[in-house]
């Protein structure tokens, strides 16, 4: 009898912790879902901020095309630098007499090695051609 007592104990504490553990556990699941139930509302919020700064930005190119269409200039943000190869390249058509590596050298300040593979390059896609070694035109 005694030894049913005790482990009727037991069996009591432990079914007094398993209740503590599930209303921790019940709080737990509380939070959550008011915290579920809070989120939409934001991430719509959020939703409508990002679809307005899209709809916003979607005028302002709308206007650029419109501008662009009229005849009017816009300014690009970034200006586009010329590439060596462009420099080159405007230099040769430019000129009326062929050029020669010296000349190419003096005006661009390009060192020789670069200006060796820029007009490689440039007779490799057709634009310039070579009228002897060293002197080259466009093609």
């Amino acid at each position: 009898m005694k030894e049913l007592k005790k482990e009727m104990k037991a069996v009591m504490r432990d079914l007094k912790q398993l209740t503590k553990k599930a209303e921790k556990l019940g709080a737990k699941l509380e939070k959550l879902e008011t915290a579920q139930k809070a989120k939409p509302a934001a991430k719509t919020k959020a939703k409508t901020k990002a679809m307005t700064k899209a709809k916003a930005k979607t005028k302002t190119k709308a206007v650029r095309v419109k501008k662009v269409a009229a005849g009017d200039k816009v300014a690009s943000r970034r200006a586009k630098k010329m590439t060596a190869s462009d420099t080159i390249l405007n230099f040769i058509k430019s000129s009326s007499v062929p050029v020669d590596t010296i000349m190419l050298k003096k005006k661009t300040k390009f060192k020789d090695n670069n200006i060796r593979m820029i007009v490689y390059r440039l007779k490799k896609r057709g634009e310039i051609k070579s009228v002897r070694k060293g002197v080259y035109e466009k093609a």
